[in-house]
């Protein structure tokens, strides 16, 4: 009596030609996204560079967040650079706890 209604040919090609095509979007969305990650870098870079001391010093704060973000490096990573710089004397700490320090540039 009730029920839902079978559906024709024609209607089922169209229902299958639409999910083969979501399907094919989502793969290729798939496949974009895993070519934009880069695998972020262990090394950080060289402390007496004079180009990446004048970028850090363009940035109102400085957190090893925003600093491995900038260079796309590890967050330890990241530490460990703010913390030779603040040893050469390139910025200065403002706060700091044992889970995040706070730095900004001279």
């Amino acid at each position: 009596m009730g029920g839902k209604k079978k559906l024709g040919l024609k209607q089922m090609e169209r229902v299958q030609s639409r999910k083969d095509d979501e399907e094919k979007k989502k793969k290729e969305k798939a496949v974009a996204l895993s070519k934009e990650r880069k695998p972020s870098g262990i090394v950080p870079p060289d402390p007496k560079n004079e180009k990446i001391v004048g970028e850090l010093k363009k940035m109102r704060v400085l957190t090893p967040y925003a600093v491995a973000s900038r260079f796309n490096i590890r967050i330890s990573a990241a530490k460990d650079f703010l913390e030779q710089l603040e040893e050469n004397g390139v910025i200065q700490l403002v706060s700091g706890s044992h889970n995040i320090k706070i730095y900004k540039a001279d």
